[in-house]
């Protein structure tokens, strides 16, 4: 039999079980899931019987798991934002080559710290900016690394979170206080901050950002609602974000509609409607928007100078129908529009247009580069497998696998951004997040 990569997965929650672990399980010609950790009991029994895990190889706490000797040739830490560099260095040390969940660490002490860490240890470490791994951003890169629009003078791009999506994980949900998980232009940006200065072959110098948490908020709760929306409340069914009408009904994503997966697997293990109505009847996801403990922003911009004298614009956004990221990049012969659509792929879209007489405009048929777009646009699986074929020595290299070094340069970028924007709007030279 030929060699596997084995896989501890830290962390059993919407990413480390549903994601990495279905991606690890997809190939078991070259994976194998060996250990498992998450304090949810629930999880770890399915874990344990999806993946045929011993029952000495689960355990209730990552700390646990870490205690033992090595147990398998990588680790997928899956924790929570703050816990990810406190399970990351007892494991680079154990010898475990990591898939890293993104952010890295809200704290920069730690972005630094776990670099040199990983320099010392000798280990792989992979951070899960799953962007990189799509279908349609690696032909993006493959189009300006050939020079196709010229150089790359600037960039506009967005994030679209989504109005759903922004209520569900950053009002209601488990990333909705940055003093406990992450600011939103690091836990969710990051990875466009990784995107596009890895698309354009950009190094940020210097930056200023605005943003704040506009409407969910108490003071814009409609007169009379109430604090939970099965409540009574009288805007029910009418309320955008209704939590009935977004988990049961909606088109998209509600259970009554045929829907099974994300969000609704956050909300109980047994996606049923009776759980998903248990769920918002008595659990966080129920919850008024505006009656929520949130802190985090909903809408920010970002205008990032780069060291060659070309820059950037990013917005971030919570208030959009779709989940989507969109991107002009404008060259000295051309100009480069990528759209991509999380939720309908066939709207995902790359157009070349330029100015000179003999430039040859044309638009990419992105539907004919993948025939799978699932897990953000196709990149899960892909990074996770590339993960593997490095570690076996399959690949030499990926064009998308880059260093921890250049990963953690979006981590610099997004909390100066939210140093920028607490402050005011302020410049803030990158200069002083890279020093040690």
């Amino acid at each position: 039999m030929e060699k596997k990569i084995t896989f501890a997965i830290a962390g059993l929650g919407s990413r480390g079980k549903d994601v990495y672990a279905k991606a690890i399980a997809a190939h078991p010609e070259k994976m194998e899931i060996t250990a498992v950790a998450d304090i949810d009991p629930e999880k770890v029994a399915i874990a344990k019987e999806l993946y045929h895990i011993p029952e000495e190889r689960c355990f209730d706490s990552v700390e646990k798991m870490l205690e033992q000797e090595k147990l398998a040739d990588a680790m997928v830490i899956a924790t929570q934002d703050r816990q990810h560099v406190g399970h990351a260095i007892p494991a680079l040390r154990k010898g475990y080559h990591l898939l890293l969940e993104k952010p890295v660490s809200p704290d920069l002490d730690e972005c630094r710290q776990i670099v040199k860490v990983a320099k010392e240890c000798d280990r792989k470490v992979v951070v899960c900016h799953v962007l990189r791994y799509t279908p349609i951003y690696r032909k993006v890169k493959e189009l300006l690394d050939a020079g196709t629009i010229g150089d790359v003078v600037s960039i506009m791009a967005s994030e679209q979170v989504g109005w759903f999506h922004m209520a569900h994980s950053f009002v209601r949900g488990n990333w909705n206080n940055s003093d406990t998980t992450s600011p939103m232009i690091l836990q969710k940006c990051c990875h466009d901050m990784d995107l596009y200065l890895w698309l354009a072959g950009k190094k940020c110098e210097s930056l200023s950002s605005y943003g704040s948490t506009y409407l969910f908020k108490k003071e814009n709760a409609p007169e009379g609602c109430k604090e939970r929306c099965t409540d009574g409340c009288k805007y029910q069914g009418v309320c955008p974000f209704d939590a009935e009408a977004i988990y049961l009904d909606n088109q998209l994503m509600g259970y009554r509609t045929g829907h099974r997966a994300w969000p609704l697997d956050v909300l109980t293990q047994e996606v049923t409607e009776e759980n998903i109505r248990k769920a918002i009847e008595t659990g966080r996801f129920g919850r008024c928007v505006y009656h929520c403990d949130n802190n985090v922003v909903d809408h920010q911009v970002v205008n990032l100078n780069m060291t060659d004298g070309s820059t950037m614009s990013f917005t971030m956004s919570g208030f959009s129908p779709d989940i989507a990221r969109y991107a002009r990049f404008y060259g000295t012969k051309g100009e480069l529009i990528v759209n991509m659509d999380a939720n309908e792929p066939a709207k995902s879209s790359i157009e070349i247009k330029g100015f000179a007489p003999d430039f040859p405009e044309k638009s990419v048929d992105v539907m004919s580069l993948s025939d799978d777009f699932t897990g953000h646009g196709g990149g899960d699986i892909v990074m996770v497998e590339e993960f593997a074929d490095i570690l076996l020595g399959n690949i030499k290299e990926s064009s998308s696998i880059t260093s921890l070094e250049h990963s953690v340069e979006s981590h610099y970028c997004a909390l100066a951004a939210e140093e920028s924007r607490r402050g005011g709007g302020k410049v803030i030279s990158l200069d002083t997040y890279r020093q040690a």
